[in-house]
């Protein structure tokens, strides 16, 4: 983070400095007091279950130079009307501090994290990279992610999600980002949102965000996405005919690694990339379209799309036990698109290894509202139409997935119905042997990633 003054950070909020000294710096923030180091600012958050205030002594004793607060605390403090927005304040007020600095923003159903941990290791060969820690892409943790920023920063990369209408556009207000971004319009959401119509009248908040002089990044293949409007010049990109970075000639590899040729202009080549799974391509197209519009060149984004790895965790995880059980663990959320990217990518990478079986470990995907039950009740036949061997539904929001494999009629007990995680590593145990491939997948309240991480405990304490 660009250090700032005690004082200066205060009139950047509005805020009333109470005690310290108004010289003293701050070098860092965050909102966890578990996380505070020597010269942070704490922001102390009234919210549902806790209350920031109550772990100010905690943040101090850490090294705290201050806390952003609502009310005055025992120590120096930042007092505000709202904390929240005075962070969203601050970060705008360091962003205009670092004029040369590009910030590129993504959006959509699916897909952000992934595609930000792409574009965060491509346009790092342009200088150093600022991105968000797994998904901060809320007006908390958005603005965390700005004051990571300093002087050396040459690409701000930022994910922002949206829980109803105008927030993104608060997130652009904040972050006024040169490059937007919007993967797709999805089901994610849509019993808060109410249809995907609204839901894409959120997301084209960020193209619409953007200044003439930036760029709409747009997906070709999506049809809510592709005739959004924005006073930005626009680059598409997908398999479309119409795309201006266009994906040719898709394939897979043994280990389900997308393969194909990209093009933009008179210029192509063919990409390999390390991620699994097939929807990567559309995601690596993005990232190749925003890299263009930051100025990078086509060769260079090739080489950097070859070499990015995923970081974030429990997204498409693909790793062997020693016993030779493939997991692929892509437990950290699901909405009825990503879940049917994965099945398919389960699908095809038993179709490379026809002699494996295959499972499917599901488990409830949230906030579909009116659509739940008839989205489970898919994704349990698509299961079977795919060809998947087994299937695990677990907990009881998962009940749909099961009676919908069971009910397309062409299975006879494959499907199985459990109650949680642990019965359902406990079956896994039971019954998968050396060369199964078990895939595990749910919405992130679930917490279904325990079932890879008991599959993959247990072989390391043999």
């Amino acid at each position: 983070m660009k250090p700032l003054t005690l004082a200066e950070a205060a009139e950047a909020v509005s805020g009333r400095l109470v005690g310290g000294d108004t010289d003293t710096l701050i070098i860092g923030a965050t909102a966890d007091s578990r996380e505070v180091t020597a010269g942070d600012l704490f922001v102390a958050i009234n919210g549902d279950r806790v209350d920031g205030h109550d772990y100010a002594a905690e943040a101090y004793a850490a090294g705290a130079s201050v806390v952003l607060a609502q009310r005055e605390v025992d120590g120096p403090a930042i007092v505000v009307a709202d904390p929240i927005i005075a962070l969203g304040d601050l970060a705008k007020y360091l962003l205009s501090l670092l004029p040369n600095l590009d910030v590129v923003a993504v959006t959509g159903s699916s897909g952000k994290t992934t595609t930000k941990d792409l574009l965060a290791a491509v346009a790092a060969s342009r200088g150093p990279v600022v991105a968000p820690i797994g998904s901060f892409n809320t007006e908390v943790g958005l603005p965390l992610t700005v004051l990571r920023c300093d002087e050396s920063t040459q690409t701000l990369v930022l994910e922002m999600g949206a829980r109803g209408q105008g927030h993104i556009q608060y997130l652009c207000d904040i972050a006024q980002p040169k490059v937007g971004v919007v993967l797709n319009v999805g089901s994610a959401h849509v019993g808060e949102f109410g249809s995907r119509d609204a839901i894409a009248t959120a997301k084209a908040e960020l193209p619409g965000g953007l200044s003439s002089d930036g760029v709409a990044v747009l997906n070709a293949d999506d049809p809510r996405v592709a005739t959004m409007t924005s006073p930005a010049r626009q680059l598409t990109f997908g398999a479309s005919p119409a795309a201006d970075v266009r994906i040719q000639r898709l394939r897979l590899d043994d280990q389900i690694r997308p393969r194909f040729e990209l093009t933009y202009r008179h210029e192509r080549a063919d990409v390999q990339l390390r991620s699994a799974g097939e929807h990567q391509a559309s995601n690596a197209a993005a990232v190749a379209a925003a890299s263009l519009a930051l100025g990078m060149s086509f060769a260079d984004v090739v080489v950097g799309l070859e070499s990015a790895e995923i970081v974030s965790r429990w997204r498409m995880e693909v790793r062997e036990t020693s016993s030779g059980i493939t997991v692929i663990n892509d437990a950290y959320n699901a909405n009825p698109e990503s879940m049917t990217a994965a099945l398919k990518a389960l699908a095809e990478f038993g179709r490379n290894r026809p002699t494996r079986t295959t499972w499917a470990v599901l488990g409830e995907m949230k906030e579909l509202g009116d659509d739940t039950v008839a989205e489970h009740d898919r994704l349990g036949r698509l299961a079977v139409r795919l060809h998947i061997h087994r299937l695990i539904a677990v907990g009881e929001g998962a009940r749909a997935l099961h009676l919908g494999a069971v009910q397309e009629g062409s299975w006879d007990g494959e499907s199985e119905w459990v109650p949680d995680a642990a019965a359902a590593a406990d079956v896994l145990r039971r019954a998968a042997s050396a060369g199964d491939i078990v895939l595990v997948k749910a919405s992130r309240a679930v917490g279904l990633e325990a079932v890879a991480e008991a599959l993959l405990t247990e072989e390391r304490s043999n």
